[in-house]
């Protein structure tokens, strides 16, 4: 099988299900920034200076975001309901995993009290970058929402995720000396 098709030459491509809509439909956009999100990720996985404990919750947020796309990818039935045929991993169940993880990373670097900026090492940056991806494919998301029945789920999902980003990244930072780098707040006029 050939990796090219030709059949978006016009600016088309097909959801699942058959139906063909334009590159730039909001479903489009919306399941194209999770998967942009999935390879930032994928790019911080690659870090040399990335912590242990992380790759495989990375490695596990990667494969949910596959299923999320997959499910923005999947347009709703004739009668608006979503798809039945969807086995979504995106439930309460790992909702709460990432919230688990973002409590344990939290708990493993002193506590916030200022701006930090997004570096902090290649993890850390890396991470801080996804994380921005991922709040892009949210409010992506948020904006199909308005149009098309979407899953609460799926944006409480990329919530956490982003979340999860930035206390990975904090962790990372900390994990490889750097530690947070504060924002510098100007003082004064001028």
């Amino acid at each position: 099988m050939k990796l090219y098709t030709r059949t978006g030459d016009d600016g088309g491509t097909a959801l699942f299900g058959g139906e063909r809509v334009q590159k730039d439909n909001a479903r489009v956009s919306a399941y194209g920034a999770v998967d942009e999100a999935n390879a930032a990720i994928g790019l911080a996985h690659t870090a040399a200076d990335l912590p242990l404990l992380l790759r495989t919750e990375l490695l596990l947020v990667m494969s949910d975001l596959f299923d999320l796309g997959a499910e923005l990818a999947t347009p709703a039935g004739k009668d608006g309901a979503l798809s039945e045929r969807l086995d979504s991993r995106i439930d309460t169940t790992r909702i709460t995993a990432l919230e688990n993880a973002i409590d344990d990373a939290t708990a493993r670097v002193p506590p916030l009290t200022t701006f930090v900026l997004p570096t902090g090492g290649d993890a850390a940056a890396r991470l801080h970058l996804a994380r921005t991806i991922v709040r892009r494919a949210e409010r992506e998301v948020v904006s199909l929402s308005h149009n098309a029945p979407v899953r609460g789920l799926v944006i409480v999902y990329l919530n956490r995720v982003s979340d999860a980003l930035f206390a990975w990244a904090r962790l990372a930072a900390h994990s490889n000396g750097h530690g947070d780098v504060a924002w510098q707040a100007k003082k004064g006029p001028g």
